[in-house]
């Protein structure tokens, strides 16, 4: 039997509301089953200062490097299934306001994708220091893009993120 092909995929998740650590644990339980989708690596969780609507508590982010043999588009039903799993109603939500989850498909491979519902590489990725300084723990030299992940980190502003200690 031919064996199923693989991608690499990098995805960002985080959230701001309830036991944001406990949550993300058991998101990436849920959305890594091991088969169709496989854990690589995982970052530590980062405090971080809210993005775009800033009166609101700060983040938890991580980021995770899986082994899929879904598709692009596929992969990024499982996230949306993965986010409304814990409580996530995107249509009742406001715009990067207040979340329990959020999971996002930052690259895979280094497939290009413009459709409606999905745009890979992530469209702003590399101006958002929450997104790149988990996936520098991981994968530092990856390219994206054209650019290299700690090389895109470099050049943003890092204030107000802290590394939070295992537990």
């Amino acid at each position: 039997m031919a064996e199923t092909p693989t991608a690499e995929a990098l995805v960002a998740l985080g959230g701001n509301v309830g036991d944001v650590r406990k949550t993300l644990d058991q998101a990436i339980a849920t959305f890594c089953d091991g088969v169709a989708v496989r854990l690589i690596a995982r970052s530590s969780d980062y405090r971080t200062p809210p993005w775009g609507v800033e009166d609101q508590p700060p983040f938890i982010n991580c980021a995770i490097a899986v082994e899929t043999s879904l598709t692009p588009h596929d992969l990024l039903r499982r996230g949306q299934a993965t986010e409304r799993a814990f409580g996530r109603d995107r249509a009742a939500e406001r715009r990067w306001g207040p979340r329990t989850l959020d999971i996002d498909l930052i690259a895979y491979d280094e497939a290009t994708v413009d459709t409606p519902d999905l745009t890979l590489p992530h469209p702003r990725m590399l101006e958002r220091a929450f997104v790149l300084v988990p996936l520098v723990e991981i994968v530092p030299d990856r390219a994206i893009a054209g650019v290299r992940i700690r090389d895109a980190l470099a050049k943003l502003d890092q204030t107000g993120i802290e590394k939070l200690s295992s537990r």
